[in-house]
């Protein structure tokens, strides 16, 4: 079959490899499309601190049931479905206590294991979450929106908090989706304003372009001086996170989604003296899938206005290419495996 490899930071090629083998209690899946996630951009450039080489990378993605044994799911071959990629170990502390999203021994579809840009792959049952009519473009794009809906459910947000999301890429996109479902009113900060934009379609109360501003000089104007009840940090850089800090009001939330790979100092007494909350966040639940299916396909969320680009899957180095030099105008890019 064909496959998108990544032998080593910067050298990304479609190859040949063999067919996966299906093994007793698994299906195999047809894949369909693939979104590029920031963490397959950051193994691209070696910034990935979990991923290792070479790897086939790919979490975000959409099939067809080729082959599927008998189960109670009512899975049958032809179906289009996508799956949750997060492998847990089931016997560690965490997945005792039912916390699979952060097993001690996580492996990740395309970071720590194998991923899904290629044309089949074999896939445990329960693994497997129906599709519900939605279309496979839609269906990739249902990863991506369940980590973010799973970060904005580490705090409880209520509909009179003022919600800040610093960074406006796809995860900050859909974390500002997340909260606005959740009644709340919702800025968002970022360097472009092209992904500032796209913001405010998608419901944004208010932006903050800091390239133009100072950032705590806005964020003291919105909030009367007072700071956001909720900074979700969404770059995974040292200063965002810091930044953060600075725009949380007394006794707020802090969530963090970004992945980052440099250290941050800072005085920790201001965690104390504001008595802030701070949140990780790792992967999502099925039932975050399922919740997500069912929103768009009851038309809450329009998620194909996030999809800037669809390449064809012997053009992945060009799309690869186009999001480490992405002046903003690009957000979710799909590579089609097959239709």
């Amino acid at each position: 079959m064909k496959t998108i490899l990544i032998n080593q930071p910067g050298e990304i090629k479609v190859t040949d490899t063999p067919m996966p083998e299906v093994k007793e209690g698994e299906a195999l899946l047809k894949i369909c499309y693939c979104g590029i996630c920031g963490a397959d951009v950051a193994s691209y450039t070696g910034n990935q601190p979990f991923t290792t080489y070479p790897r086939i990378p790919g979490h975000e993605f959409s099939a067809k049931i080729v082959t599927v044994p008998e189960n109670n799911l009512g899975l049958k071959p032809g179906d289009i479905v996508t799956a949750n990629p997060y492998f847990n170990c089931g016997h560690c502390y965490s997945c005792e206590r039912g916390f699979v999203n952060c097993c001690t021994d996580n492996q990740t579809m395309g970071v720590q294991r194998d991923g899904s840009f290629c044309e089949y792959v074999a896939m445990p049952i329960e693994r497997i979450i129906p599709g519900m009519g939605l279309d496979a473009k839609q269906l990739a794009l249902i990863e991506p929106f369940s980590i973010s809906w799973h970060a904005l459910s580490r705090a409880k947000i209520e509909p009179t908090d003022k919600v800040l999301i610093v960074g406006a890429g796809p995860i900050g996109l859909f974390a500002l989706i997340s909260a606005k479902l959740r009644g709340a009113t919702v800025y968002i900060s970022d360097l472009l304003q092209g992904r500032l934009e796209t913001a405010l379609e998608y419901g944004a109360d208010g932006v903050i372009n800091v390239s133009e501003r100072d950032f705590m000089e806005a964020v003291n104007e919105i909030t009367d001086g007072k700071g956001f009840d909720v900074c979700v940090e969404a770059c995974g850089l040292s200063q965002t996170f810091l930044n953060c800090i600075d725009a949380a009001a007394f006794a707020a939330n802090i969530i963090l989604i970004g992945n980052g790979k440099k250290d941050t100092t800072f005085l920790h007494s201001i965690l104390l003296k504001k008595e802030l909350n701070v949140f990780g966040s790792r992967n999502s639940y099925t039932k975050d899938f399922k919740a997500l299916i069912q929103m768009v396909a009851a038309g809450k969320v329009d998620v194909m206005k996030m999809v800037s680009a669809i390449y064809p899957m012997d053009e992945a180095d060009e799309a690869f290419k186009a999001l480490v030099n992405n002046d903003g105008s690009l957000k979710k890019v799909l590579i089609e495996i097959s239709k």
